[in-house]
């Protein structure tokens, strides 16, 4: 089976995302000398390609007393980690007309601060006009002045003026990529092509691609089923791939496999597909399913379990992301997306992995080798012990699915005690700092202990964590700490509050303010991200959950609604935001990964579909609208293989490279609670989960 690896360790660029522009790309320029540009980055063409369905747009004109520059940017993503791997910088050109080799402009490679240089003219005489020419530059013949050069650490490529020639020139650029140089080896195209229509896609998909000496998949659609025009490419370690095409269509379409010398292999059988109207009911499974596939077709194939995103590390598990996606598994099994006896044989692969994994009195890591189960200390390392809010995730998602397996059979009942005995063994009084017991605390460490020194304070994402402390019928925490800790009052806790929201408002849990004509109960300022109101409620059932403060349903719905409302009135005037286009939390931006919020300060104009999406059992209209919205204006690049991307942000023309284990489960996790409440339903039937809801009634806030 192909990796991740067989693409990633050599690519530089092959597509855009977007059409406009390429957004990382870099460019500027100095009057007199010109460079086509769309807000400082490369346009993008839909004119000529290589791979479809767009190249790079490099036009130019260098005149005397001028300069300019472009780079194409490695792109980076959360977990990328590869090495790029090869011996020779391959790219493909086209000239609109001819280019003598001196007027080529200049190339440089470079790494952190500092790079590598060559004339492309020493590589190339000229470039012919309206011909595709592809150069393989071996590392020997850039600048070798200096010390060595890591072209394993590349991070982009850059031309800029050579002469002043004062002449207009146009090159288009595609698939750049570090590599070594392969034979012409044959390939086949895939076997068992099949397509299912949607609305406005069509789903395809094939066998398993394992011939390494496929490059990629080449996509070619047809409306009458003889013509066919290529429209985009596929990488081999996937076996899907998600074309856009209008509502109301018969389409046909057939796939290739490309080999490493981009010669493409006869086309398969030729299969075909009806787009029409969905309905809202449709809609919501189509949704549900798609973002169910991260979690069983993108799983790791030794864990079973959810990697942190995709693309990124192929073997590093994300604990809480693999919790939700136990949670749309068994959305998956309800809805047919799998069947039973498929679910029952995943489930028994993850608790596998999960029984062998690395646990620090009980509790699992945040990131786990997926080969092995080692603790990734991914953050530094301090952070080599238990996460006690990543467990609280999964754990939740493992009492939901002990109660859907309720079958008395031996496969079934075998499922509910090894689920038992996972969640006897976390220690949640461990994770009180004995210098410190009025608080639970993040992170242990065998080695450094409380060196982390994260208490877990209220009102975030970490309500579960208390609440399963509370309700362990094995390790319980004491009732006072949920007041002294999650809810507290002390000074630290106001401290803590205030320096992440940077405010009064909400410091002492209780807030009282009113935003946009709604008081908010309890959370900091504006309420903070929505994914504080997701992730401890994919199976704890927030109506009529209340602790002296507020009922949570209705300080979730209020939080989702300020968060609607703000993005309505839009004080930044970013592009894009609408009654249909609204959802503030934590995502993959532009800038990187970024908590964003109801908030001027923590407001880029990035919107993430999960933050609306996921609030749909709190405002269940206004998240219709957005779903369709992404999925009407917005699908051809925000809509894949997995459901919607990361994020995306209108105005500066960006759309993230990938999808989160964070923020794909809770989308088919509560849809789902909105249309069936099948997981609140399933974890509030857990005994232990019904005595604690029964006890919270009876505790007192001091």
């Amino acid at each position: 089976m192909l990796t991740p690896d067989h693409t990633y360790a050599h690519l530089v660029f092959a597509n855009s995302r977007r059409d406009g522009s390429c957004n990382h790309t870099q460019t500027w320029a100095c009057a007199p000398s010109t460079l086509k540009a769309v807000d400082g980055k490369l346009p993008v063409t839909r004119e000529q390609w290589i791979s479809p369905p767009n190249a790079l747009e490099l036009s130019w004109t260098s005149n005397r007393g001028g300069a300019w520059t472009a780079e194409i940017l490695v792109e980076q993503w959360r977990g990328r980690k590869t090495s790029l791997q090869g011996d020779h910088l391959c790219f493909w050109l086209y000239a609109a007309e001819p280019i003598e080799g001196r007027a080529l402009p200049m190339m440089h490679v470079f790494k952190e601060g500092w790079g590598r240089s060559v004339r492309l003219h020493h590589v190339i005489d000229g470039l012919p006009a309206r011909q595709w020419v592809q150069l393989c530059i071996p590392f020997s013949a850039f600048d070798t002045s200096t010390e060595a050069f890591d072209f394993g650490d590349l991070r982009g490529i850059m031309f800029n003026q050579s002469i002043d020639d004062g002449v207009p020139h146009t090159l288009y650029i595609d698939e750049i990529k570090v590599c070594t140089l392969s034979a012409d080896v044959p390939v086949s195209a895939p076997s068992g092509l099949s397509a299912r229509g949607f609305e406005r896609h069509v789903d395809l998909t094939w066998d398993a691609v394992n011939d390494p000496n496929v490059q990629y998949v080449l996509v070619e659609q047809s409306s009458d089923g003889e013509q066919f025009t290529a429209v985009g490419i596929q990488h081999p370690h996937y076996s899907r791939y998600a074309a856009h095409v209008d509502v109301s269509q018969t389409v046909y379409f057939r796939v290739r496999a490309v080999n490493q010398a981009y010669v493409a292999s006869a086309p398969s059988a030729v299969v075909s597909a009806e787009t029409r109207p969905f309905t809202d009911d449709e809609l919501l499974t189509m949704v549900q399913e798609a973002h169910f596939r991260y979690y069983w077709e993108g799983a790791h194939a030794d864990a079973g379990l959810a990697l942190e995103c995709i693309p990124g590390d192929p073997h590093e598990i994300a604990l809480g992301a693999s919790g939700f996606g136990i949670f749309t598994w068994l959305v998956g099994a309800e809805r047919g997306f799998i069947t039973r006896a498929q679910l029952i044989e995943r489930m028994r692969k993850a608790l596998t992995f999960l029984e062998g994994a690395d646990r620090y009195h009980g509790v699992w890591s945040h990131f786990l080798d997926g080969r092995t189960g080692k603790t990734i200390p991914e953050f530094g390392k301090y952070d080599n012990g238990g996460d006690l809010v990543e467990t609280a995730f999964i754990v939740q998602a493992l009492l939901t699915a002990r109660q859907y397996f309720d079958r008395d059979t031996e496969e079934e009942r075998s499922l509910r005690a090894r689920i038992t005995r996972l969640w006897e063994e976390v220690e949640w009084d461990w994770y009180r700092n004995p210098a410190d017991p009025a608080f639970l605390y993040w992170h242990w460490s065998p080695d450094h202990e409380w060196h982390i020194n994260h208490r877990l304070i209220g009102w975030n994402e970490t309500h579960i964590t208390y609440l399963l402390a509370l309700a362990s019928p094995t390790h319980p925490i004491p009732p006072e700490v949920y007041y002294s800790g999650w809810a507290s009052q002390a000074e630290i806790a106001r401290e803590y509050r205030e320096g992440w929201g940077q405010t009064t408002a909400g410091n002492q849990y209780t807030n009282g303010q009113t935003y946009y004509d709604i008081q908010l109960e309890v959370g900091v300022g504006p309420g903070g991200p929505l994914f504080f109101t997701h992730y401890s409620y994919l199976g704890c059932d927030p109506r009529g959950l209340h602790d002296g403060y507020c009922d949570y349903f209705e300080n979730n719905r209020n939080i989702t609604l300020i968060n609607y409302r703000y993005c309505v009135a839009n004080p930044g005037g970013y592009a894009g935001y609408s009654e249909s286009c609204w959802g503030l939390t934590a995502s993959d931006d532009y800038a990187g990964y970024s908590p964003r919020e109801a908030n001027p300060k923590n407001d880029n104009g990035t919107i993430t579909p999960t933050g609306a999406l996921a609030c749909f059992p709190y405002t269940p209209d206004e998240s219709l609208r957005a779903l369709k919205h992404f999925y009407r204006e917005f699908g051809a690049s925000l809509w894949d293989i997995y459901g919607f991307r990361d994020a995306i942000n209108p105005g500066r023309d960006w759309v993230s490279g990938i999808y989160m284990g964070l923020n794909q489960g809770p989308v088919t996790a509560m849809i789902e609670n909105q249309r069936s409440g099948l997981l609140w339903g399933l974890f509030t039937s857990n005994p232990e989960i019904t005595d604690l809801r029964k006890k919270l009634r009876f505790m007192k806030k001091d």
